[in-house]
């Protein structure tokens, strides 16, 4: 029934918590798990990053802060975006936290003011006098992955200003700033990607003593030959010039599999396989290795096969690969492996 197979690892969650934590000098880990925990499954990875130690729970919105209190109801749960008042009541009653960029403090809710440093979107140009229920100041880093100099900018910027409120909680790292700047660890430091076994960097993540914790796989559903001349996919992107064993594999773009990864590569019958023509919204199609036949499994993220490859060759970051590949059950069967 189902086009494809995405599998969670928990171990490796755990094995990143554990890395990243070895890293920290008495900071606090606060694990991101937005936008379902990167497509990963916020809950499951959650718990688990709590369980190894995590002090915290980051996410975008009340909506997903809800849905983890009702599975996680002890969790410290921090909401960093953009909050309504109409939400107020709600965010108390559920134990929230919420990032506020405005001088206008909720009251009856523990808040992370915070300050714009260099990031230009959310946040404070200069830090308000903090009311009683202001328990944390925060910033982000907007090149901590590219800009050492830039980095160091902000990272001054921000040590100035929350100079004063050294009692309060103090947080600015991601999880390139958690890598590679240990002067920015200060109080905690909030980790998405790199809790997953993706590099922020583009680069292969094991360089960073990570393990990527999402497989995906499929298989081939149909074997055929092409003649020189003829093509496979939309617009004739691709053109046999001798005779070409091609496989189709049942996932496209509505899975996840982004209509510019043409030309990456995927595994079957345990050789890479270059993914030709058009990615078509339902289909890819492979060129096969001599081995292939119908039925085969197909890794797609996996067996060396990682996110920064499909990234570098669609032009984007393995953030958007990740939180793109669909894991609804009228797509795909998610199935979740902690050992």
């Amino acid at each position: 029934m189902h086009r494809s197979l995405i599998t969670i690892d928990l171990a490796a969650i755990r094995h990143n918590v554990r890395r990243l934590r070895g890293l920290l000098a008495g900071a606090e880990l606060w694990a991101v798990v937005k936008a379902d925990g990167y497509g990963h499954g916020a809950t499951d990875v959650g718990r688990v990053a709590l369980e190894e130690g995590a002090a915290a729970l980051c996410v975008a919105t009340v909506a997903e802060a809800l849905e983890l209190r009702s599975a996680l109801p002890e969790a410290r749960i921090l909401v960093l975006g953009d909050t309504g008042s109409a939400d107020l009541a709600v965010v108390r009653e559920a134990r929230l936290e919420l990032g506020v960029s405005t001088a206008e403090v909720p009251e009856g809710v523990p808040v992370h003011l915070k300050l714009d440093t260099g990031m230009g979107r959310w946040g404070l140009s200069e830090i308000v006098a903090p009311g009683s229920g202001v328990v944390g100041v925060m910033s982000h880093f907007a090149s901590a992955d590219t800009d050492s100099a830039f980095t160091a900018v902000q990272l001054a910027r921000y040590l100035e200003a929350t100079a004063p409120l050294a009692h309060l909680q103090r947080h600015i790292a991601n999880s390139a700033g958690t890598l590679l700047y240990p002067d920015a660890h200060l109080d905690a430091v909030r980790c998405g990607i790199a809790l997953y076994g993706i590099s922020p960097f583009g680069t292969d993540a094991a360089e960073e003593g990570l393990r990527p914790a999402l497989r995906w796989e499929s298989s081939v559903a149909l074997v055929k030959t092409l003649a020189p001349a003829e093509s496979t996919g939309y617009g004739r992107r691709f053109v046999a010039s001798r005779p070409t064993r091609i496989g189709i594999v049942p996932v496209g773009y509505a899975d996840g599999f982004r209509r510019n990864m043409s030309g990456t590569e995927v595994v079957v019958a345990g050789a890479r396989a270059v993914v030709i023509g058009t990615v078509s919204m339902d289909a890819i199609a492979i060129a096969l290795p001599a081995a292939a036949e119908a039925g085969d499994r197909v890794t797609l993220v996996g067996e060396g096969v990682i996110m920064e490859e499909h990234a570098h060759v669609s032009g984007t970051i393995p953030y958007e690969i990740a939180c793109g590949i669909v894991s609804r059950a009228t797509r795909s069967e998610r199935v979740i492996v902690d050992e």
